[in-house]
């Protein structure tokens, strides 16, 4: 060990160095520049400053979309299918960018859906506030407006874009050749009505009264555009009327809403003449909102799957058969858990454990109980923190602290400093007092009740067979019931490691103590190097190459003052000084790109196979006649990256999806999102893998969460 002492520090300074040289000589030069033109659309980045630039005033600037015939994209709200366009501006200091101002959209039919948006030309202005804190150079004074935007771009098929633009305005000149597209803007913007509207729940039916709008207005045929999204069943047949000079309407509640708001910002839009006019009003809702309950069975579960089920609400509170199936599958799916590879670290750790016990049969019963309380316990404490906040509101499944960037970030300096002292670089107890120290070997439990907790944070990222259906369905449940399944899955986990302990026949088949366990324990040291090239890779795919290099660098910092702590006499706290220093200094420079998100995340161009998921598009897609197939799956999913090099990179399965005229989308949730954890609570789901085939007229067909060729090519003979 003495001589792997001595290799680590230089292993170290060579990949510092390796690190830095590739990370210069490898970093791209971003190109901006002032428009973007695709096949579909030409982006352009406008402003409009006619009186110059200094605090005080208002600069507009705008992303001004041409479509070609037949394309659009979004507004607000998208209707029943599509996204937004989104801005993120990039600012000197001192200058402020406000919210998009929408201008009035028009309602696009698309087959049996209906969406909200734009064709032919539109700019969405955005008001630049400059404060006095900006300050602009003086031998060139001028202001760089720098924005990256995405957008939706759809016909039947639909484009995912981006692009990003730069301007930079002179501050005493005049901007003011795009004037008159900020005025037709201007123009298009919906009036602020002085009185509210209401809105009455009788049903299923929402009835609106909106009063005063101009008189000029009345007796008209008006377009309504909520702008709380999926809310009302936006294609549906509904009726208006005026009654006086109040308007009213009836509008089809959405069978599956996605919210229940207390007040719904409207939009109204009526045509005078040549002019269309709109107006903007707040409407309280009064009434109670209707329960949403439909059931969806997957063909390959026999447990029924519910679909948009208020757990608090829920009719299905008595279902002793299912739960009992929910219970025998989460015992099951948790015992399976051992055997997926994000377990292996774990493991290893507990193969160890056993060894050093050796023939003492009391202390491994001890270890086997502990650690199963730390499984157990963390499984129901994870459980119970999901529920506690979707109850809250918040949109959340399996897995759901790794869509974290820092959780992800933790983990991986927890990983390293383990693998560091497996590979013998330092022990516990040269950092901790004797007391402490000696902790372990007076109380092995409480290092076996650890490696339990560690297990189940680690074991979050794998969703094993039976575990899909039955955390679906806790989700159903009434709170109780639901962590019961939640520790029924640690039991399952437990189960082989408490038979082990208290079995004397399992137990002579665990190898005994020796020397090879201390060459085990170095070789160990690499899986968890290996999860941590993994996790540097998940936190790649929230965060950008940016953070995952900053990463790289604070552990290669960390794992540099480890080894400076284990030094002795002067050169220690030389060593130690100087590596702390640098990882404070590399914390606070770099530290930041760590959990900064990246600002074109989910906009991953298309491929010719796999396209994005969004809101709406299977629907979308299925009114065209063609059948779909869905890829839920996360880059923190080990289980999902194992299908999708496998089963779904198959020669034999891209034929037969190809053959078939099958479209392929993948809903990537690596990073939250509330319209994927919606989508899969309507296929009674809330963790990933999840895979769905669609067919127009059929009910949806959920795969099992471990793919195989052959159950794709079975459910493909179906179609």
């Amino acid at each position: 060990m003495t001589y792997l002492k001595r290799l680590l520090p230089s292993f170290a300074a060579l990949f510092f160095v390796a690190f830095f040289a590739l990370a210069t000589g490898t970093q791209a030069q971003e190109t901006a520049k002032n428009t973007y033109t695709t096949e579909q659309v030409q982006a352009e980045l406008m402003a409009h400053a006619p009186d110059g630039i200094e605090p005080g005033k208002t600069v507009w600037v705008g992303l001004h979309l041409t479509h070609q015939p037949e394309w659009h994209t979004y507004w607000k709200n998208s209707g029943d299918s599509g996204l937004a366009t989104e801005l993120s501006w990039t600012l000197p200091t001192g200058v402020l960018a406000g919210d998009i101002a929408w201008p009035l959209p028009v309602k696009i039919p698309i087959g049996t859906l209906a969406n909200y948006g734009y064709d032919g030309s539109v700019l969405l202005p955005v008001p630049l506030t400059i404060t006095p804190d900006f300050k602009p150079s003086v031998l060139n004074p001028e202001l760089e407006v720098k924005l990256h935007a995405s957008w939706l771009v759809c016909k039947l098929e639909c484009v995912p874009q981006d692009g990003t633009f730069v301007l930079r305005l002179p501050v005493k000149g005049s901007t003011a050749s795009n004037g008159a597209a900020f005025d037709a803007a201007f123009k298009a913007q919906p009036v602020a009505l002085a009185q509210a509207a209401s809105i009455t729940i009788q049903g299923h039916t929402l009835n609106m009264s909106v009063a005063g709008l101009p008189a000029n207005l009345q007796g008209k045929t008006l377009d309504l555009f909520p702008e709380t999204p999926e809310v009302i069943e936006t294609a549906a047949k509904w009726t208006q009327s005026w009654q006086g000079a109040v308007w009213t309407a009836a509008v089809p509640i959405a069978p599956h809403r996605a919210s229940s708001p207390e007040v719904m910002p409207l939009v109204l839009a009526g045509q005078v003449g040549q002019e269309r006019l709109g107006f903007v009003t707040q409407a309280k809702v009064s009434g109670e909102w209707p329960a949403d309950a439909t059931a969806v069975v997957s063909a390959t579960n026999t447990a029924p799957i519910l679909s948009g089920v208020n757990p608090l609400t829920s009719t299905q509170r008595n279902l002793p058969a299912s739960l009992w199936v929910a219970l025998l599958g989460a015992l099951l799916g948790g015992m399976i858990l051992n055997l997926m590879p994000c377990v292996f670290p774990v493991l290893a750790i507990k193969v160890v454990g056993f060894a050093r016990q050796g023939a003492n049969q009391r202390r491994q019963r001890i270890g086997g109980l502990a650690y199963s309380a730390g499984v157990v316990l963390s499984f129901v404490a994870l459980g119970a923190l999901m529920l506690a906040l979707r109850s809250a509101g918040a949109q959340l499944g399996w897995g759901f602290q790794l869509q974290s960037p820092a959780v992800v970030a933790a983990l991986a300096v927890l990983f390293t400093v383990i693998g560091l002292n497996l590979a013998g670089l330092f022990e516990f107890g040269q950092f901790v007092p004797n007391s402490v120290a000696t902790l372990e070997a007076k109380n092995p439990s409480v290092d076996a009740f650890l490696s339990g907790i560690l297990a189940v944070v680690i074991a979050s990222p794998c969703t094993a067979p039976f575990m899909g259906a039955s955390l679906g369905l806790a989700l159903a449940l009434p709170a109780e019931q639901a962590l019961a399944i939640f520790a029924t899955l640690g039991i399952g986990m437990a189960l082989p490691y408490l038979a082990a302990s208290w079995s004397p026949a399992l137990a002579r088949l665990l190898p005994r103590p020796g020397l090879w366990m201390n060459t085990f324990r170095h070789a160990m040291a690499f899986p968890m190097f290996a999860t941590v090239i993994w996790l540097v890779w998940v936190l790649g795919q929230q965060s950008g190459i940016d953070g995952a290099a900053a990463l790289l660098a604070l552990l290669l910092s960390l794992a540099l003052l480890i080894w400076a702590l284990g030094l002795q006499g002067r050169s220690r706290v030389v060593m130690t000084t100087l590596s702390g220093v640098a990882l404070a200094f590399l914390l606070g420079s770099i530290g930041h790109n760590v959990t900064k998100p990246l600002d074109n995340f989910g906009t991953t161009p298309s491929t010719a196979l796999w396209q994005p998921w969004a809101p709406g598009k299977v629907e979308q897609l299925l009114a065209t006649g063609a059948p779909v197939f869905v890829d839920f799956t996360a880059a923190w999913c080990v289980t999902c990256q194992y299908n999708k090099k496998t089963t779904l990179a198959n020669a034999e399965v891209l034929a037969d999806f190809a053959a078939r005229k099958v479209m392929l989308l993948r809903a990537d949730w690596t990073r939250r999102d509330p319209n994927i954890t919606a989508a899969l609570a309507q296929l009674g789901r809330n963790g990933v893998p999840v895979y769905v085939l669609y067919q127009a007229g059929h009910t949806p067909v959920v795969l099992s969460e471990i793919l195989s060729a052959g159950e794709v090519h079975d459910a493909l003979a179906t179609l």
